[in-house]
């Protein structure tokens, strides 16, 4: 999100470093000795366990009334905050590790502390081998709106390419999941730890998990909006009205600030009043899924579990291709592929243009190109052909394109995900 609850890091040397947290201020105005987790370690301790600050592996001897570094990794974030305040320590900093790259995650910290980014991280631990007497400050937590890049991909966001099903792209949606503030429950801590006694009706929470109820409730109001639209409607509608830029204009990153694709974002960041009034949608029909179960490779019995017509018999020539989803997935591309896909008008009568860009190494034709619906409610169809370019990029695998049906008011994207032989 672009909004973020910083706690900046001071060093003795000068340097200023953005951290977030939900702790407490030091209790005093004054620089702290600074203390590497892994210089702080037990006698005969594992140095590694120290730094991640993991139980029992701090000295308090060589912790009391310090700022404790600790390393991001293994355990929970606020459970070394918890070791480092068991240990006597004054404050923590948490410096990320190369997985989680850029992501820094506000927590209700039971000890003063600041999360920061890993580049901050290597230099806070570069101070530390420079100087005999290391020290530092961390400020009290402020809030900060307008932060850029935003929004950005968070490091446990789950990424594709989809395991059970290759042939259809997930994830399909990217929503707000980070430092999401929301109601709590007053029967835990906000850490979850059982030494922390304090109690609060608000949090903020990161995770899929919070994610999954920004979803869940555009969901709740589509269907409030528009109650004759089905789930595969709806799903189209937000997918294809999102969007795959941040508020720089640029496109969108993932936790270490290199650029992002369809498997971290899966169709981009929802937009939910976008979502109202999609223009057209891909829509699926209880026979559409049907045939999806009979082209994965469902048998005829398995099948008739799901059909209100016991004797259903899957229809020869099923094809996952042919799936009516809102994104396109094609698996080693070798030669020219036809896919079909039929939209439904939801908006006013309208006439709609294709436009694409072709994944690197593979050229895209669409018939037609011009698509005039008449009606709200009317459906009609186009065949997108794909086939591998005689130059293939270099290193092949998975190459990302995408397909827009425009009336220059509605825009409906589809990303186009192909994966190039070797």
């Amino acid at each position: 999100m672009d909004r973020e609850f910083q706690a900046f890091v001071a060093l003795n040397n000068g340097q200023s470093f953005k951290g977030t947290s939900l702790s407490k201020p030091l209790p005093e105005d004054k620089m702290y000795s600074v203390i590497s987790a892994a210089e702080a370690k037990v006698a005969n301790g594992n140095a590694t366990d120290a730094l991640l600050c993991k139980k029992g592996s701090l000295d308090p001897e060589k912790v009391k009334g310090k700022i404790v570094v600790c390393l991001r990794g293994d355990n929970a974030r606020v459970e070394k905050g918890q070791q480092a305040a068991a240990a006597g320590a004054a404050g923590m900093i948490l410096c990320n590790d190369k997985a989680s790259g850029n992501e820094i995650i506000s927590d209700a910290h039971v000890l003063p502390a600041s999360q920061i980014d890993y580049k901050d991280g290597e230099a806070v631990f570069k101070y530390l081998n420079s100087t005999k007497d290391p020290k530092g400050y961390i400020k009290a937590p402020t809030s900060a709106l307008n932060i850029k890049p935003a929004p950005f991909m968070a490091s446990f966001s789950s990424r594709g390419p989809n395991s059970v099903t290759p042939g259809i792209l997930k994830p399909d949606i990217t929503a707000p999941g980070v430092n999401i503030i929301a109601a709590f429950t007053e029967a835990t801590s906000p850490t979850d730890l059982d030494s922390d006694h304090r109690r609060t009706p608000y949090n903020t929470e990161s995770g899929t998990s919070m994610s999954c109820p920004h979803i869940s409730g555009i969901v709740g109001l589509l269907k409030t909006l528009h109650p004759q639209w089905s789930p595969a409607a709806i799903r189209s509608a937000i997918m294809t009205t999102s969007r795959t830029r941040d508020n720089r204009r640029k496109p969108m990153v993932d936790e270490s600030f290199k650029k992002a694709n369809p498997f971290s974002y899966g169709s981009g960041h929802v937009q939910p009043n976008k979502a109202a009034h999609p223009g057209l949608v891909y829509d699926l029909t209880t026979g559409d899924y049907l045939d999806f179960l009979c082209a994965v490779g469902y048998n005829n019995t398995v099948v008739q579990l799901f059909a209100e017509d016991k004797q259903y018999m899957c229809r020869q020539g099923a094809n996952l291709l042919d799936f009516n989803y809102p994104s396109i997935t094609i698996l080693n591309l070798t030669d020219s592929i036809t896919v079909t896909r039929k939209l439904k008008n939801v908006g006013p009568p309208a006439t709609y243009n294709a436009h694409f860009r072709e994944p690197l190494g593979v050229s895209v034709n669409v018939e037609p190109k011009q698509l005039n619906f008449n009606k709200t409610g009317e459906v009609k169809m186009f065949q997108m052909t794909l086939r591998p370019k005689s130059v293939k990029p270099s290193g092949s695998g998975y190459v990302f394109g995408e397909l827009t049906w425009t009336d220059s008011h509605h825009y409906v994207r589809s990303p186009i995900v192909v994966q190039l032989s070797s």
